[in-house]
Order: C-alpha cells, then structure tokens, then sequence
C-alpha cells in the first residue's frame, strides 16, 4: 500500500500526531524525511510516485496546461497525459489486481488506467459504493472527506485485499489549518486510525505513507503578469498549481511560475525585469530549469520562476497583496516531505525522494 497524504508537510505528522504510524515505522522499518518533485504540486508529485520516473520521463509539469502555439490552455485532469508506466499498470501486467482510491477526482482521471478499482470521493460509482458497503462520501473540502477515503481503503482491502492500493486524501484542510490546529490534528489521527486497522490485517504488509508536497504560509501574493505588462513586456504566466480546487487556494497561488514570451525579441528586458523583482528569488531559463529539476524543457515556457518562502504568484486584484490568510505550496520551500515505510523494498539510505517507493518495487518484483 502506498499513501499520500496530500500537502502533508512533515511538521503535520509526527510521533505526537500519529503515533501508530511511528510505532510501526519503528518496529517493521524506518521514518525520515525525503523530498518530492518540481513544481512541489499535486499531478507533477502523483506521477513521480507512481512511476518512480522524474518529469522529464512523466511529462507531466503542473494542473494546469498552455500550448503558445495555439493558444489552448485548461486543467489536466484526464487521461493521455501522463507518458510514464504507473506501478499500478506494472503490476497488472504481473497479474496482480490494483486498486486506486482518492478524495480529487482528477487523480483517478488522470492516472487511474491501471486500476482494477478505482474509487474517488468527488465522483464515487455506485457499484463500488455497494460492494464495499461505505456511505456516499461527504463534501471533499473536509477532515471527513479524509477519513471516508481511509475507510474505503480498509473495507477494500478487507473484502478484495487487492496486491497494490494507492491511496490519497485532499489538502484542503492543510490549506487552511496549520500544524497543531485541531483540525489538521484530526486529519492525522484518521489515517493513524485506519493505517493501524489496515496493518493489523496483515502484518507483513508492505506500507508506505508519504506526501505530494509540504504547505507553507503566504505573507505576499503577485500578480506577475500585470507587473510584466506595466514594464512593457507581453508574457503569458502559467502557475503549475492551477487547478479546479479553488477551495484550496483561491487566488491560484503558487510558488513557481512557467513564463512564455509572446514576443522572443523581448527575452533581455524579460529577465533583467525579474531579475530586479523583489518578489522572485530564483530566475531560470527553460533549460537552466529543466537541467536542474528533471523538468522537459519544451513545456515550462521561456522562462521558470521561483518565489521565496513567503510569496507566491497569484492572480490577484491589482499587483501585489498582503495577506495573512494563504497556506499553498509550489515552491522549493515545500520540497520537504515524510516518507514513513512499514515493511520497506530497501533500507532507509535507499529512499531520498517519495519516487523511490516505486522505483524500488519495480525493480526488484
């Protein structure tokens, strides 16, 4: 079984917070920290994890698309995008049966074709529903929505005990609570719950819980295409966290930026523009950015920008907003992430990013 719990940053799961998890971590395996891929955004981090590839492989680099060809732009939440075989197709061509459960729907529309069962919170079938005997699930944005998932996980596995489930929940509630709120506490103990129930199942049961990306507050929000437009430059910017979720973060705040230029001709005013920006910590070129991040040069634009730990990019009124009131992710500030392993493939100095759970089952299956 594999976990992710979304937006989960380590300071959210801890020896305090789910001290099941930790016991068993301790007694069959290990706990540490591991990091995940850029962008730090969900459908970039589902496809590393569940193919052990890096973007570049995956060639999936955000939520969110723009062809400048065309024009086209929209969310990625279907299938055909990802490039990469997922350990869930691998074990079905091995003979296993695979299971995918997920609060966003977009997880198993985009990455569930190789699920034998695939169950989603936001569009749950009824035949699942029946089979496994859970309610209809409660609204996503929710700890509910979080313990129902957990539920389904563990009343499938106790019904069809499926050789490969992958799991995930949603990050509304780490969006909008941070470590040691209530709230953000009981989301932790339902997966501590339920991940004991699941264990106890079968005690030499391979686990690993682990995260898409961490969360962070936000102080400073940027409307990066109106600062461009004031300076003369034509830009179209493509947050790589955009998503449906607004719930989550509803100014699309994120903290990388994919820039494409309209006009090439402007590319040295471009980067002497943000180079100077007091909001941009890190200024890559296409290239510069997919040497040092795994990323396919030919989908991040011209440029790629990185904001400091506490500003994003946005599309906010106006220029620039102080706020005290967004936690998202996106940046390398939310690169850090828990890696808890219960049985594992390998020993713990294996284990530097949550993609290698995958590669390691892969290869030595």
């Amino acid at each position: 079984m594999i976990l992710v719990i979304d937006g989960c940053k380590p300071e959210y799961l801890t020896e305090e917070t789910a001290p099941n998890l930790f016991r068993l971590a301790e007694e069959k395996g290990f706990a540490k920290r591991v990091q995940c891929a850029m962008p730090s955004v969900t459908n970039v981090n589902h496809a590393c994890i569940l193919s052990g590839k890096w973007p570049e492989e995956t060639m999936i680099t955000g939520n969110y698309e723009y062809d400048p060809a065309t024009g086209r732009e929209g969310f990625i939440e279907e299938r055909g995008y990802m490039k990469a075989e997922t350990i869930l197709e691998r074990y079905r061509k091995w003979g296993g049966k695979t299971a995918l459960l997920t609060v966003k729907g977009k997880v198993l529309g985009v990455y569930g074709a190789g699920a034998d069962i695939g169950i989603s919170a936001q569009t749950p079938e009824a035949k699942w529903l029946e089979r496994y005997e859970i309610p209809s699930p409660p609204a996503i944005d929710s700890v509910e929505a979080t313990r129902w998932v957990m539920e389904a996980a563990y009343r499938c596995i106790l019904k069809d005990d499926p050789d490969l489930v992958y799991a995930t929940t949603n990050d509304y509630v780490f969006h909008h609570f941070a470590p040691g709120a209530k709230e953000a506490r009981a989301q932790i103990a339902a997966v501590d719950e339920c991940i004991q129930k699941i264990a106890a199942l079968n005690p030499e049961r391979q686990i690993y819980i682990t995260a898409d990306h961490g969360m962070n507050r936000k102080s400073v929000i940027v409307n990066m295409p109106r600062l461009a437009a004031r300076a003369g430059l034509d830009v179209y910017c493509l947050p790589p966290l955009k998503d449906r979720y607004v719930e989550n973060h509803i100014y699309q705040e994120g903290g990388m930026l994919y820039v494409f230029l309209k006009d090439k001709s402007q590319a040295a005013s471009f980067e002497e523009f943000a180079r100077r920006s007091p909001y941009v910590e890190q200024v890559l070129t296409a290239q510069e950015a997919a040497a040092a991040y795994h990323l396919p040069v030919g989908q991040i634009g011209d440029y790629v920008l990185l904001a400091g730990k506490e500003t994003a990019f946005g599309e906010v009124e106006g220029e620039v907003l102080h706020t005290e009131s967004s936690r998202t992710h996106g940046s390398l500030y939310e690169r850090e992430i828990p890696l808890l392993a219960i049985h594992p493939e390998k020993t713990q100095e294996h284990y530097q990013y949550h993609k290698d759970i995958a590669a390691h089952l892969i290869q030595f299956r």
